[in-house]
């Protein structure tokens, strides 16, 4: 099996667990934040930055990647690891998130999705099975099925609808999948925020016994309470042998509370996009250094924080190259922030060996200036 998950420890606090997610390129300790390179690059950082933060894995985009070089050329290069310079685990999305919130022009019927380019407003299509080739060509250790995300908030009929059909789409990924021993195919729970329909499509998915599930459709616009609320009812559908992935979710509060839940792996653009704008997140909460009360603040981003970035550079230096325009700027809150979670993410871990995670929760959300409400990050 490509992908085989390792239980190591479960909080007797909270439930949360410390595991270990083998893959053909290494070990992923979890629960773990997964930096986004949309495009076969984290933005603005070196694969050999993200090593010495000690990223375990990274995602990229199979849409982004079927536009542009094209998966071909992508295989000819040696696969995604050798074409990027990455030499560890890379998980693919199916596109399918991509399809629905970029393209306005887009028809879905049962055999997948005409869709035109946001590029260049060419046509195309994805359906399971060229989403199966894709990522198969791409080479990714992780590979996710092909599904739709529906909308929030979107009408039940709608949703149950949509639902059924990610699953019917899931066991055709499962058929066309050509490389199940090096690659694992993960399936996504869908079911918007209806708890029947949750419950109907994990049991579905996990009759087809994929290596691994993901929890699709949120933080798409709901509040903070009813994304917890729909994991405390769906992650106990899921095995519990075998690694949970939340998609698309990556502020701090978040990350915490869903290890709480049982989930395993997380993913967001948010530390990346929001460092292009200024935006710090910091042991004492949101730090926007664009902020003219920085202009002269020689200290670093965070006090207690370890990184690049913290180690060799002022506040003040940070915002001038903002202001500025300077790349440099951006890359350094880039790393900072990604570091920040990933440091969370170390901690979060140990909080679960140590088995008081919930103290750690509180203590966390006091000092970040969270108070358990749906304001988040």
């Amino acid at each position: 099996m490509a992908v085989k998950y390792e239980l190591i420890k479960q909080c007797k606090q909270s439930g949360a667990r410390v595991g270990r997610v083998h893959t053909p390129h290494g070990v992923i300790e979890t629960p773990a934040f997964m930096p986004v390179g949309t495009q076969a690059t984290v933005k603005t950082m070196s694969p050999e930055e993200l090593k010495a933060m000690d990223a375990h894995i990274i995602l990229s985009n199979t849409y982004h990647l079927f536009l542009r070089p094209g998966h071909d050329i992508v295989k000819r290069a040696g696969g995604l690891h050798s074409f990027m310079n990455w030499d560890r685990p890379i998980l693919t999305d199916s596109g399918g998130f991509q399809v629905f919130s970029l393209s306005e022009m887009r028809k879905i019927t049962e055999e997948g999705v005409n869709f035109r380019s946001h590029l260049n407003g060419d046509k195309l299509f994805l359906s399971p099975e060229v989403a199966m080739e894709i990522q198969n060509a791409l080479g990714s250790d992780i590979m996710m099925a092909f599904d739709e995300c529906p909308p929030y908030p979107a009408e039940y009929q709608y949703v149950k609808q949509s639902t059924e059909r990610t699953s019917r789409w899931a066991e055709r990924c499962l058929k066309s999948h050509a490389r199940p021993h090096d690659q694992a195919l993960f399936a996504i729970v869908q079911g918007g925020m209806h708890k029947d329909l949750r419950i109907q499509s994990a049991k579905d998915l996990t009759s087809m016994d994929f290596p691994g599930y993901a929890i699709g459709g949120l933080s798409v616009g709901e509040p903070k309470h009813l994304m917890y609320e729909v994991l405390d009812y769906t992650v106990p559908e899921l095995p519990a042998t075998k690694p949970r992935y939340l998609m698309g979710v990556g502020s701090p509060d978040a990350l915490v509370e869903g290890a709480i839940r049982g989930v395993d792996m997380f993913d967001c653009v948010l530390p990346t996009r929001i460092a292009r704008n200024g935006t710090t997140m910091t042991s004492q909460g949101r730090l926007v250094i664009r902020n003219a009360k920085y202009a002269e603040d020689f200290g670093p981003l965070d006090p207690n924080c370890t990184c690049y970035t913290c180690s060799n550079y002022s506040r003040a230096y940070i915002r001038h190259l903002l202001k500025a325009d300077e790349t440099f700027g951006i890359r350094l809150t880039t790393y900072h922030n990604l570091h920040f979670l990933l440091q969370l993410m170390r901690d979060v871990r140990q909080a679960i060996m140590d088995d008081r995670l919930l103290d750690f929760r509180d203590s966390f959300f006091e000092s970040y200036g969270l108070h358990n409400n749906d304001k988040g990050f």
